[in-house]
């Protein structure tokens, strides 16, 4: 079907070199722009990922680069993004953006690379995308095509499922769909303890998934030096790690996230403190008055 058109629409998508938003950067960018009367116009640029503090190319993630293929070497000779800012806006002007699940990485990694461009460059850059429409073919596909228990049934066993909602045959229904699972993907093993982590979904605390939960719902630190240690762990043990955090490149939500755990230790540990303070035994001291304690410790001196 031909879409209806008032202005045109952007279709978009970006290969980078790597997942992180603050620190990773665009290396391939595509337009595809379509016009209300059908004109359909497609431009794709091949990017090198600069860093503008430090002046130099950006270095491919090696788990990026084997989804993407695209090595350092292939950009060497390509622009960077300030240098196709200019045609970058020009396609995005007077333009609504599409893309397919481009509301969470795509248009975030965009409108990134136009931040750096805007602090980095002093550019003025008359683009805000914030202002435009965004349709993500995505979310349309999950509204569409519900992941319910009765659309399950009717993908994996090829039935109808009757009296839905009701315990019985929900459970019954799962039981079934589990089966149909397993007859469908041979990948899959047939073992609880293989299905039971295969289906666990990991829970972020902050939106890039810096920190994750972990046992009890303790936040856990997911990268670097301390991947796998409890951020209260990692507080207690090296707490500059969390100023580390703060100053460094990460996302603002990340740093607000490791703020308010440092803030939640910081009130443990003053509460310990008092409590401690509570409990420990203090022998006051007048003038001219000596504790039979110390008396003690003085003779056992002059006898040694």
């Amino acid at each position: 079907m031909k879409l209806n058109l008032e202005r045109p629409i952007l279709f978009f998508d970006i290969e980078s070199t790597g997942l992180n938003i603050a620190s990773d950067s665009i290396i391939e960018l595509c337009f595809v722009k379509v016009f209300p009367d059908g004109e359909q116009r497609v431009k794709t640029w091949r990017v090198k990922p600069w860093d503008y503090e430090r002046n130099c190319q950006r270095p491919i993630n090696p788990s990026a680069q084997a989804v993407h293929g695209i090595s350092a070497e292939d950009l060497a000779d390509c622009p960077t993004f300030f240098q196709i800012m200019d045609e970058v806006v020009e396609w995005l002007s007077g333009s609504d953006l599409a893309g397919f699940n481009s509301a969470k990485f795509d248009l975030p990694m965009l409108a990134e690379e136009i931040e750096r461009v805007r602090r980095y460059k002093g550019s003025d850059i008359d683009i805000d995308l914030h202002k435009k429409k965004m349709v993500d073919v995505q979310t349309i596909f999950h509204k569409m095509e519900p992941r319910n228990l009765k659309a399950a049934y009717r993908f994996y066993c090829n039935q109808e499922l009757e009296n839905a909602h009701a315990a019985e045959a929900d459970t019954l229904a799962t039981y079934e769909v589990l089966k149909g699972q397993l007859d469908r993907y041979p990948e899959l093993k047939n073992d609880t303890t293989f299905l039971a982590n295969f289906s666990t979904m990991q829970r972020h605390v902050d939106y890039a998934g810096r920190l994750i939960y972990g046992d009890n719902d303790e936040p856990v630190i997911s990268f670097g030096k301390h991947k796998g240690k409890t951020a209260r762990a990692v507080y207690f043990s090296e707490p500059s790690y969390f100023a580390w955090i703060d100053n460094g490149d990460f996302t603002l939500d990340t740093k607000r996230q490791f703020s308010l755990l440092k803030a939640q230790f910081e009130a443990e540990k003053k509460a310990a403190s008092a409590e401690s303070r509570k409990t420990t035994t203090v022998i006051p001291k007048t003038k001219g008055y000596t504790p039979f304690e110390t008396l003690g410790d003085l003779f056992s001196q002059e006898k040694d």
